[in-house]
């Protein structure tokens, strides 16, 4: 086996060999892992989720392109490249990469006449650095077949900059080191590289990811390959391609599923077949029905006298007499029309001024909630000289701003149910407090969701 072959071996070895070791490595089941990690919400945001990732790959360096093109040797021999990535992933689907890369591309004209032609034997390109920012979009992050993605296709595309000196063989046996002909007198010379690659992942661990890749990179200079463009030659540019193996590490607490291989499809078919939302929908549809029922009551006038019944002291009032706004005819006394407002009142099944509790980053009232402001409300409609404070408040999860607003709006959410229902606005004073004044731990789950909450407090 000649030398070139077993670069090529080792090169191409190298990716199998980390990706042996890694699952050699792997201590814990995944089984394990996704029983301590919480469950994400399919509107919940990034913040449910690990979305930095570190990665390290190997590979061979080639001049030549798997689709082809023009170039200016008629060989190329395998070099050893190698790099690092790091990716945060802003979605399902997508995520911005910072790549760096380093190693040596080698081409020589072994089949030529006599070995050489343009007077050159081979070149050995070395890529001091070539850094990119890439748009890493994962095609095959949604599958329909898996609850749990196992294997993600990606495609990328990005622009950065390249370091590189090429070293010429000559015919004659000498070398030319461009870096000593560069008229600018850097070691190395810099232009724009434009990688543009495809691969696939497959998932080790919720932590641990193998990639295999392959990246062109078009480099916006004739020069890469050490040869300029000759007389009479068509304008082309140089470029360089990278087949690679590598690991990929999530980065972030481990209490936390990573992004890159969340079923958004599967998240959703849970939280809609979800018992506790279930329970709420149907406590929601029996409201409307009450409320409905209770329309229909309210309109329901059986003397054509103009006063619903529901309202009506005096049934069976003949057609065409004057009533008042009880319903009596207007030449007898008036009857006492003071309503007793908790005689109206439906008995609520809550416990008036208990906290109100919200979901993550929402002001929306839940349906279990009703009951508890149902009876705020009648105690406060049968109590007409009790002031209340609504004081509402988050937990620590994003901006104090933006918690300080979103506890305002949980207060006023909570404000209007109450004004809705019959209590008069001025009795009810409100505030947003933010995450200040926990009442339970903010580092656990279940003292967030404690602490998203409205308070009251009467007077």
């Amino acid at each position: 086996m000649n030398y070139s072959t077993l670069k090529k071996t080792v090169a191409l070895s190298f990716a199998s060999l980390m990706a042996v070791g890694a699952v050699s490595a792997q201590t814990t089941s995944d089984s394990t892992k996704s029983a301590t990690a919480s469950t994400p919400k399919v509107f919940g945001g990034r913040a449910q989720y690990r979305t930095w990732n570190l990665g390290v790959n190997a590979g061979v360096l080639s001049p030549f392109l798997a689709i082809g093109g023009t170039n200016n040797y008629t060989n190329w021999d395998a070099e050893l490249g190698y790099g690092i990535s790091i990716r945060k992933q802003l979605a399902h689907s997508f995520g911005l990469q910072l790549d760096g890369l380093r190693g040596n591309v080698s081409a020589d004209n072994a089949n030529a006449a006599g070995g050489a032609q343009n007077g050159i034997k081979s070149v050995k390109t070395k890529i001091q650095y070539s850094v990119s920012l890439s748009g890493v979009v994962q095609v095959g992050s949604v599958d329909f077949l898996r609850r749990k993605n196992a294997v993600n296709f990606f495609v990328s595309a990005g622009a950065g900059l390249i370091a590189y000196n090429p070293v010429l063989t000559n015919a004659n046996g000498t070398t030319t080191d461009l870096a000593k002909t560069r008229p600018s007198k850097d070691d190395y010379g810099k232009e724009l590289v434009l990688p543009i690659g495809a691969g696939v992942k497959f998932r080790l661990s919720d932590r641990v990811a193998l990639n295999l890749g392959y990246t062109a990179n078009f480099i916006d200079n004739d020069s890469f390959d050490g040869q300029k463009l000759l007389p009479g030659e068509a304008l082309h540019k140089d470029k360089f391609s990278y087949g690679y193996g590598g690991l990929e590490f999530s980065l972030g607490s481990s209490a936390k599923p990573n992004l890159d291989w969340v079923n958004p499809l599967a998240l959703m078919y849970d939280e809609l077949n979800d018992p506790t939302l279930r329970q709420e929908v149907e406590a929601l549809k029996g409201r409307v029905t009450n409320v409905e029922k209770s329309v229909d009551d309210l309109k329901k006038d059986s003397d054509g006298d103009g006063v619903a019944d529901q309202f009506d002291k005096c049934p069976g009032t003949p057609a065409g007499t004057v009533v008042d706004g009880s319903g009596c005819p207007i030449k007898f006394p008036a009857p006492d029309t003071t309503n007793k407002v908790s005689s109206m009142a439906p008995m609520a099944k809550g416990t008036a001024y208990s906290n109100i509790q919200f979901e993550f980053d929402s002001s929306v009232l839940r349906t279990s909630s009703y009951p508890v402001l149902d009876a705020t409300s009648a105690d406060l409609r049968a109590n007409a000289g009790k002031t209340a404070w609504i004081n509402g408040y988050a937990s620590s999860e994003g901006t104090a701003a933006h918690n300080l607003q979103l506890s305002k709006d949980r207060a006023n959410s909570v404000k209007t149910y109450l004004v809705n229902s019959g209590v008069d606005a001025k009795r009810l004073k409100v505030k947003g407090l933010g995450e200040t004044h926990p009442i339970a731990d903010n580092s656990t789950e279940d003292g967030r969701v404690l602490n998203r909450r409205v308070e009251f407090k009467t007077k």
